[in-house]
């Protein structure tokens, strides 16, 4: 089979669209956000970033999706698989209702590579950088290899997935192959283990955490993830954000009972480098949107590590 080329090696003439599509993009971007420079959301040391799910519900391309995060003023993304697979042209779906995807030629799946680093391109210009990806795994070896060159592509240093310890053993060749790390997302009940190590992370040098804070809070009926931050920290890729109380609600960032403020502050006094990712998950109030609330979400960041 013809290996397909990692990303680096791409024709002239996709070179030439490849800035074609970044000018035409930056062209889109609202003029505020380009009159003070670049985004810049590193606030003493942390990385704040935001998954994009949080602009769910009207902002789907990749290039909605920048001009969302440039106009919050954020430098770092968990970028979700809708807006890479769109950008990049990978599809599925047979000739007919229950017919298998037809499986991609070597030559497509290249150009698919080439879409990914077009992407980055375009993101890194902005001032954006892509930390970590969240698309789904297929079943097939070759299905899951892609999904790590397509990491590879994008710059990202990680792909996150809901916590499953078989698709950790599953996952774990490819990533310690690739150097790619998997990082596991945890809701309310099926978070880090305290008690004694992790198992899920036997699985591989690889195999880490996507934290998200705000369900472990939730899920232990208010313990501070702070102790996980601890015990794991040279194991967490990335966290998740959100404000919740013990009972479960998700509210408006400062409403809630999860310790974010210490959790930020703790980041910058370790010095710890893995990203915080906004996951905006409360009610939008009337007359809002997902991104002036994850305006919000930001300046909160701002003003606890200042």
């Amino acid at each position: 089979m013809k290996t397909i080329r990692t990303v680096g090696v791409v024709t002239t003439r996709r070179s030439f669209f490849g800035g074609a599509a970044a000018l035409a993009a930056c062209a889109m971007l609202p003029r505020r956000a380009w009159a003070a420079g670049k985004p810049n959301s590193v606030f003493g040391g942390v990385r704040i970033g935001c998954i994009t799910y949080s602009y769910r519900g009207g902002i789907n391309t990749a290039e909605d999706t920048l001009k969302a995060l440039i106009e919050d003023g954020l430098s770092e993304v968990e970028l979700m698989g809708g807006p890479i697979q769109s950008f990049a042209g990978i599809t599925g779906g047979g000739k007919g209702k229950g017919q298998p995807a037809a499986k991609p030629t070597d030559a497509q799946r290249e150009a698919q590579l080439a879409k990914c680093a077009e992407l980055r391109k375009m993101y890194n210009e902005a001032g954006v950088n892509i930390h970590i990806h969240k698309t789904g795994f297929g079943q097939s070896d070759e299905e899951i290899n892609f999904n790590f060159l397509m990491a590879k592509a994008l710059g990202c240093v990680g792909i996150t997935l809901e916590r499953s310890e078989p698709m950790a053993k599953k996952l774990a060749p490819f990533a310690d192959k690739h150097k790619i790390w998997v990082a596991f997302h945890n809701h309310t009940n099926n978070y880090p283990v305290m008690d004694k190590p992790d198992p899920i992370l036997d699985c591989g040098q690889y195999i880490g955490f996507n934290f998200d804070v705000g369900h472990y809070f939730a899920g232990t009926k208010g313990k501070s993830p702070i102790p996980v931050l601890e015990k794991y920290h040279d194991r967490i890729v990335s966290l998740h954000l959100k404000d919740r109380t013990a009972e479960g609600g998700n509210l408006p960032w400062g409403e809630g009972k999860t310790p974010l403020k210490e959790i930020l502050q703790l980041m910058r006094k370790e010095q710890w480098t893995f990203p915080a990712d906004i996951e905006l998950e409360y009610k939008i109030p009337a007359g809002s949107t997902s991104v002036a609330e994850v305006a919000k979400c930001v300046q909160y960041c701002k003003a606890a590590l200042a």
